[in-house]
């Protein structure tokens, strides 16, 4: 059954105007809503990111809601957003035209042979309503995606298991003793932070810590030995990598990503040992609540937490849990978060009872999507994040795999395309397009970025207000600002254009 086509957007032509960003960011928002779970995050009910909508109604002067005269410079109220079915446009659901073949390969192909773009380029755009290849250069060809490659991390995870899924982090008292161990269970997004970004969501292990407390002065326990258990990860904790400010080394347990500084996005330091740093922390907030920690043994020096497994009789004391997966993942998609990325890989890997460790993750995301029929030949996937430069996928897994996301049939997958970056607005895209480009606020997409390696998939709705998808992918580039700026103009022209 074909997927509902966008509502068209009549009278097209050059730059957008104010009402053409709203209404044509709220059509992306028409061909997901149908059947689809709440995700997550600021949006409404037409699937339009609302500080997206507001700034929209901001980016004219006169513009907004504010149709009557009112003092020149004073702000413009926010405009509402259309209603999900668009009906103020005129045209009902489903008679936008698709473009051709033939008018996008004119418009597409001279931007492909740009020279910035490095000499190996690929790039598909498919149609959202009926799934049809509109274009396709190289589609088929494996390719470096450096960070695209969280499209699939998050198919696969949501896929295998549902994006209501929660991460619990727990403690336990052991049978006959006082020993306390606190069992990581692999969400890098738990926070130590009393606030800041993401603090009033994320799960608290200061709340973790009071409530653990309060469970065992009820048993009269004030005075515990604390270890932390880190043992649903196996294999090496280091990103091929090595050391380096985008990742933290890969640990069931950590607080806040590890980060060394107040940040929830982008390089930071990091623990060298994020499991142990956030043991010492819960410790010090078990101090706060009356619970002394004592030395692991006679020989310890000191009452740091040390590493240990929970035993299957240990009894439950407290436990936080994670946002929904589909939060994680719209986080995960807008800031290209690689911590997260990890992490949701190895949760497909232990519903796939495989090995919860780089090669088990990778093997556990290629099953998960091969079970959805997707087009798998060519890919690699040697980690969630895209760090790594063995990993391989093609333009067309990446457009396919948006197809999946954007269907109705699908909703589990819609934190896909909600947390996509929108151009000119929010997460890697923020700064990547001008207030003036006709892709600002319609283009959707995902960054991928190493040396040499560029790459752009998303969700663009094109002049005649029809969801089109794409995926450009670039390796061999030598400037990457140019190629960016390359990769972006064709995500633009695509908005721009009719085609047909």
């Amino acid at each position: 059954m074909p997927k509902p086509s966008a509502t068209k957007l009549s009278g097209f032509s050059g730059k957008l105007t104010t009402w053409q960003l709203t209404a044509g960011s709220a059509a992306f928002g028409l061909v997901i809503a149908a059947g689809a779970v709440a995700a997550a995050g600021p949006w409404d009910s037409s699937g339009q990111r609302t500080a997206e909508r507001d700034r929209a109604a901001s980016q004219e002067a006169w513009g907004g809601a504010d149709h009557a005269g009112r003092t020149p410079g004073s702000a413009p109220e926010a405009a509402p957003s259309a209603p999900s079915v668009l009906a103020g446009l005129g045209a009902p659901a489903g008679v936008a035209p698709a473009p051709t073949d033939s008018a996008l390969a004119e418009v597409l192909d001279p931007l492909l042979r740009d020279p910035a773009l490095g000499p190996e380029r690929s790039a598909v755009v498919l149609d959202a309503a009926s799934g049809k290849k509109l274009y396709g250069k190289g589609g088929g060809d494996g390719l470096t995606p450096a960070s695209t490659i969280k499209i699939a991390t998050a198919v696969a995870a949501l896929s295998a298991v549902g994006p209501d899924h929660r991460i619990a982090t727990k403690t336990v008292l052991e049978p006959d003793s006082s020993d306390v161990v606190l069992v990581g269970g692999g969400d890098p997004t738990l926070t130590a932070r009393k606030d800041g970004r993401y603090t009033d969501t994320a799960a608290s292990l200061r709340t973790l810590a009071e409530d653990t407390a309060r469970s065992l002065k009820s048993r009269d326990i004030d005075e515990i030995k604390l270890s932390y258990d880190t043992s649903l990860y196996s294999g090496p904790p280091q990103h091929p990598i090595g050391p380096n400010e985008n990742i933290t080394p890969v640990s069931a347990l950590m607080a806040d990503e590890g980060r060394l500084d107040d940040s929830s996005s982008g390089p930071a330091p990091r623990a060298a040992d994020p499991a142990a740093e956030a043991a010492k922390k819960f410790a010090g907030f078990l101090a706060d609540k009356g619970i002394k920690t004592k030395p692991a043994s006679k020989s310890a020096p000191e009452s740091d937490p040390t590493p240990s497994k929970a035993s299957d009789r240990a009894e439950s004391l407290a436990k936080v849990e994670s946002p929904p997966l589909s939060a994680l993942v719209e986080r995960m998609l807008t800031h290209s978060d690689n911590d997260i990325a990890e992490a949701l890989a190895r949760q497909a890997a232990v519903a796939a009872k495989e090995p919860v460790s780089f090669d088990g993750a990778g093997k556990a995301v290629r099953a998960a999507l091969d079970k959805q029929g997707l087009p798998l030949s060519g890919a690699k996937f040697a980690d969630g994040s895209g760090l790594d430069r063995a990993d391989r996928v093609s333009a067309e897994l990446l457009a396919a795999l948006l197809d999946h996301a954007a269907d109705p049939g699908r909703p589990e997958l819609r934190s896909v395309v909600t947390g996509l970056p929108v151009a000119g607005f929010t997460g890697t895209l923020v700064d990547r397009y001008p207030k003036d480009s006709p892709g600002t606020g319609v283009v959707r997409a995902k960054t991928g970025t190493l040396t040499g390696v560029n790459s752009l998939a998303g969700t663009v709705v094109d002049a005649d207000g029809r969801l089109l998808l794409f995926a450009f992918m670039t390796t061999g580039t030598t400037d990457p600002q140019s190629a960016q700026k390359a990769l972006d103009h064709m995500a633009s022209t695509v908005a721009n254009c009719g085609c047909r």
